[in-house]
């Protein structure tokens, strides 16, 4: 990190939006700790923790968990890292949520990736994943060494079955219904930085020179 102090971020961005290879970036470039809300989620199902045993309860009947024991989670996790600057990803979710943050912690900055909604569907259209090692190939942009196959093992590649236009136009939009509360929350508060481009290789170089700028 190009200074001694302490900084901490959000991220935020539709599925397919990049915001996963951005968070990467953010996290090597600037020596954050990456803080998962799923990851934090599946680690404790795995140890079968109280909290993990609840939540499983919870997924495995399709319903969300609540507020109060994803919210627990997080700020949990956060205390126990005061001393490094981290960067947040699938948290905050619902405006209470983001409250909740608010109220506990001082977020020095919200990146949003502004993908256009016809690009990420023509991005996910052209993905075709190896389910039994969840590695994912974007036709002209990722391709597999071999078409239809893993680079691997050599085993087909299937595109999911919620992959196709509608299903992720439906997604994209409960999304943006979901986030632009919050959005507007962390804008009222002075810290929303929003990054608009159609390629993650467009928007990164934008975002590395405002955390620069953030961090000297």
């Amino acid at each position: 990190m190009a200074s001694g102090k302490l900084f901490r971020a959000i991220i935020m961005g539709a599925p397919g939006s990049g915001k996963g290879t951005v968070s990467a970036r953010i996290v090597k470039g600037f020596n954050l700790k990456h803080i998962s809300s799923g990851d934090l989620l599946r680690s404790n199902i795995a140890k079968g923790t109280e909290l993990g045993r609840i939540a499983d309860k919870y997924i495995k009947e399709g319903k969300l968990v609540p507020d109060i024991y994803i919210t627990k989670c997080i700020l949990s996790e956060l205390e126990q890292i005061r001393s490094h600057s981290w960067l947040l990803d699938g948290f905050p979710r619902t405006r209470e949520q983001a409250d909740d943050l608010w109220g506990q912690e001082r977020i020095d900055s919200v990146i949003n990736l502004d993908v256009p909604f016809d690009v990420i569907i023509d991005r996910i259209q052209s993905r075709w994943v190896h389910l039994p090692s969840g590695r994912v190939y974007n036709v002209g942009f990722n391709d597999p060494k071999e078409p239809g196959r893993d680079d691997v093992t050599g085993e087909p590649l299937s595109q999911r079955p919620d992959d196709n236009p509608v299903a992720v136009r439906n997604r994209l939009e409960v999304y943006d219904a979901c986030t632009r509360p919050i959005n507007e929350y962390f804008e009222r508060k002075g810290v929303l930085a929003t990054f608009k481009g159609s390629t993650t290789d467009e928007i990164w170089p934008h975002v590395k020179k405002y955390l620069e700028a953030k961090l000297q």
